[in-house]
């Protein structure tokens, strides 16, 4: 588990306000899933997502979604992930590949994988709400923003310690919230025919 509990790059939660901010959220919990579940409500609720908004700078590096207060859904998972971290509860990026809205026919949607002794790894969607999407900590059961279920979309089984490649490329290539909607960050799926 020590690769979902490190503190990288992007997943800076050695940083000092990361860390402080962990800490305030944990004060006077006890348990993990209620320290989970604060973190998650707080990026959830707190963190604007950039689209949404239309707010720059484009995120990426936890820290920076914290002092900035907005992200997308990449950028929002990575402080998630590193809130979770710095308080001991191991946790890690997933990724479903969605049917997307903007010039690209899929992207990449960013969320979270926590585990938690109780359940094992539960994915958890700190995106934000909007009509229409609903996210919440309920474990053991999934509730994410959205479910890949038309042709070419997929959940990811995967649970990354680190952001994709992609990801980074795209949150620190582009210095505008409209650039980044403009090539959001997609991976092919493969085929086993």
């Amino acid at each position: 588990m020590d690769e979902y509990l490190a503190s990288s790059q992007y997943i800076d939660w050695q940083h000092p306000d990361v860390l402080a901010k962990a800490r305030v959220l944990s004060e006077g919990l006890d348990t993990p899933i209620d320290i989970a579940r604060a973190c998650f409500a707080f990026v959830k609720d707190e963190i604007k997502h950039s689209w949404d908004y239309q707010l720059n700078p484009v995120t990426c590096r936890a820290s920076d979604v914290l002092a900035h207060r907005t992200g997308y859904c990449y950028a929002k998972s990575h402080l998630l992930a590193a809130l979770l971290r710095a308080n001991g509860i191991p946790a890690g990026l997933c990724y479903q590949r969605l049917t997307s809205v903007t010039p690209s026919q899929y992207c990449l949607h960013g969320l979270n994988a926590v585990y938690l002794q109780e359940f094992g790894w539960y994915r958890v969607d700190a995106r934000g709400d909007k009509p229409g999407v609903n996210a919440a900590f309920c474990p053991p059961q999934e509730q994410l923003a959205y479910a890949a279920t038309a042709e070419g979309e997929a959940d990811l089984p995967e649970i990354w310690p680190a952001p994709l490649p992609v990801v980074v490329d795209r949150l620190t290539g582009y210095e505008t919230y409209q650039a980044v909607a403009e090539n959001l960050p997609d991976v092919p799926l493969l085929s086993f025919r």
